[in-house]
C-alpha cells in the first residue's frame, strides 16, 4: 500500500478507507481505554491524530512510542471526533522505524531559539522550523514564478572570483596552496594556485549579471554569497542567499516600481500559499504577523530622497527622539535604526529610499547631474531595515574608469566589466535581495540565523 501524507490525509473524506501514515511522533498520551499519538510528517505544520485501542497493540511496542520516534501506521481514516480537524486515524497496526531515547533534545517543552541552534541538526523537527522551511520553500518558487512571468531568464553566475563587486575586500579566499608551506616560506606564489591567480568566493553576482542583461535583456540570479566580515548581529551571516535582477533599458523610477511589484508579488504569494504556517507562527511567534504582511499589500510604497530622509531623522532628533548613533552630516551612512525610524515611526509602511551620497555606495552606480548623489534605491522595511539594495548602473566607460581609479581599485580586474561599456553600452540597473532577510520579515522570526537551514557566522561553520 502507497504511503499518505499526513497533508494529504487530513484533507481526505474518504472516510473508511485504509491507508498508510509514517511519520515522527508529536506527542503520545496513554491511558487504560484508548491511545492518543500525533504524528507529523513535515508535509504540513498539523498533526494527525492516530487512536489506538491498547488491547490491540503489542504492549512493550505502545511504551516505546516517545516524543520523536519515527513510526508507520496502518489504519482506517476516520471522521474525526475532535475539534480542529477533519479527519484522524484509528490504528490497526504500528511499525516502528527509528526509537527516541528520553534524552532526546527538542523535547514538546518550550526551548528557547537559542538553545535550539546548539541543536541545528534537530531543531529541523520542531513545529517552528518546520513553517519556517516550508515558507521558505514557497518564497523560492515565488521568486521564480515572478521572473519567469516577467520575462527574465535564469541566470548562472560564478562562486568563485578574482573580483570584488562591492570594493569592500570582506571576502572568502580560495585556495588549493599549502598553507602550513606558504608561512614557512614568507611568500604567496598565487601562479602556483589552481586558478594561477588570488580568487575568492563572490559576495554578489551583479557584475556577471550585467554581461548576461547587456546579451539577455533582463536576468536573475539567485544563489549563496559570502562576505567574511566578523559580524554577530541578529541581521548577518557569512553564507547567504542573494536575488539579483539585472534589466537593461531601464531608469531609476522604473527600477523602483519593478522593486515595489517584486516585494508586493512574494507576500501575496505567501498568503495565498503559506495560510496554516502563517497562522501557526502569527499565534506562537508574532501576533502582528499576518496584520503586517497585509498592510504591505495596502499601500504604495514611499519614494524618499537621502537628503529627505536624513532632515526627518534631523528633525525628530531634535525634537528628542534617542537614536544610538546621532544624526550628525549630511552624507554620513544611515544605520538600521534610522532606517526602521522613518518606516516604523514616521512613515509606517515600506519607503524606497533613493540618490544617496556618492561617498557611501558602490562605485558603478550611476551619478546624477549634481555630481553628488547616486542613483541608489534601496527598500526599507519594518523590523528588518534595508531589504533591497539597488542601483542605476553607469554605462559611460569613461566615467566608470574615473571612479574605480578614484576609489584605489584596480583598473585592469574589471576589465571584462568595462567591455560592457566600450562596446555597445547601455542604460541599466538592478537590485539585490537578500533572502533570508525577506524570509525575516515574511515569517515575524527576530533572528536570521534561524531562517535558513544551516547558519554560517563568525567562529561557527556546523554541519
Amino acid at each position: 500500500m502507497k504511503r499518505t501524507k499526513v497533508v494529504d490525509a487530513l484533507s481526505s473524506t474518504d472516510f473508511g478507507k485504509e491507508i498508510i501514515v509514517k511519520g515522527w511522533v508529536r506527542s503520545h498520551r496513554s491511558s487504560k481505554a484508548v491511545d492518543f499519538i500525533a504524528l507529523n510528517d513535515g508535509s504540513t505544520i498539523k498533526n494527525i491524530q492516530v487512536v489506538v485501542d491498547p488491547s490491540s497493540i503489542d504492549e512493550e511496542t505502545l511504551k516505546s512510542i516517545t516524543t520523536g520516534a519515527c513510526i508507520g501506521v496502518t489504519g482506517l481514516l476516520v471522521e474525526s471526533q475532535g475539534k480542529g480537524q477533519t479527519s484522524e486515524i484509528q490504528g490497526k497496526d504500528i511499525v516502528i522505524y527509528g526509537l527516541c531515547p528520553s534524552d532526546y533534545p527538542m523535547q514538546k517543552k518550550g526551548q528557547s531559539f537559542e538553545y535550539m541552534r546548539k541543536y541545528g541538526h534537530m531543531r529541523l523537527r520542531t513545529n517552528t522550523f518546520g513553517a519556517v522551511f516550508r515558507i521558505r520553500h514557497n518564497m523560492a518558487i515565488a521568486i521564480h514564478r515572478y521572473f519567469h512571468e516577467h520575462g527574465f531568464y535564469y541566470f548562472h553566475t560564478p562562486l568563485i572570483t578574482g573580483s570584488d563587486a562591492e570594493g569592500a575586500g570582506n571576502m572568502f579566499q580560495v585556495t588549493t596552496l599549502d598553507l602550513e608551506r606558504v608561512a614557512k616560506s614568507g611568500k604567496v606564489e598565487y601562479e602556483q594556485d589552481f586558478f594561477g591567480k588570488r580568487t575568492h568566493l563572490t559576495v554578489s553576482g551583479q557584475l556577471e549579471g550585467e554581461l548576461g542583461a547587456t546579451a539577455l535583456g533582463a536576468i536573475y540570479t539567485f544563489g549563496p554569497t559570502f562576505r567574511a566580515e566578523n559580524s554577530n548581529t541578529p541581521r548577518h551571516l557569512a553564507e547567504f542567499w542573494m536575488v539579483e535582477p539585472e534589466v537593461a533599458f531601464i531608469d531609476k523610477e522604473d527600477l523602483m516600481d519593478l522593486e515595489e511589484d517584486f516585494i508586493k508579488y512574494c507576500v501575496q504569494w505567501a498568503l495565498d500559499n503559506c495560510k496554516d504556517d502563517l497562522e501557526f507562527l502569527n499565534q506562537m511567534i508574532d501576533k502582528t504577523l499576518l496584520e503586517r504582511l497585509e498592510g504591505v499589500l495596502k499601500q504604495d510604497f514611499v519614494r524618499l530622497s537621502y537628503t529627505e530622509g536624513f532632515n526627518i531623522l534631523k528633525e525628530a532628533q531634535e525634537k528628542g527622539v534617542k537614536f544610538e548613533f546621532p544624526v550628525t552630516e549630511w552624507g554620513m551612512d544611515l544605520s538600521s535604526e534610522h532606517e526602521r525610524y522613518l518606516v516604523e515611526e514616521h512613515f509606517k509602511r515600506p519607503v524606497i529610499m533613493n540618490d544617496y551620497p556618492a561617498e557611501i555606495k558602490s562605485f558603478y552606480m550611476k551619478k546624477n547631474e549634481d555630481g553628488k548623489t547616486m542613483q541608489g534605491t534601496d527598500v526599507l522595511f519594518p523590523r528588518i531595515g534595508e531589504i533591497i539594495g539597488g542601483s542605476v548602473r553607469e554605462e559611460n566607460y569613461d566615467k566608470l574608469v574615473a571612479e574605480i581609479e578614484k576609489r584605489g581599485m584596480k583598473v585592469e580586474q574589471y576589465d571584462w566589466y568595462l567591455d560592457t561599456r566600450k562596446y555597445g553600452s547601455c542604460p541599466h540597473g538592478g537590485f539585490g535581495l537578500g533572502f533570508e532577510r525577506l524570509i525575516l520579515f515574511v515569517t515575524g522570526m527576530q533572528n536570521i540565523r534561524d531562517v535558513i537551514p544551516f547558519a554560517r557566522t563568525p567562529k561557527n561553520a556546523e554541519f
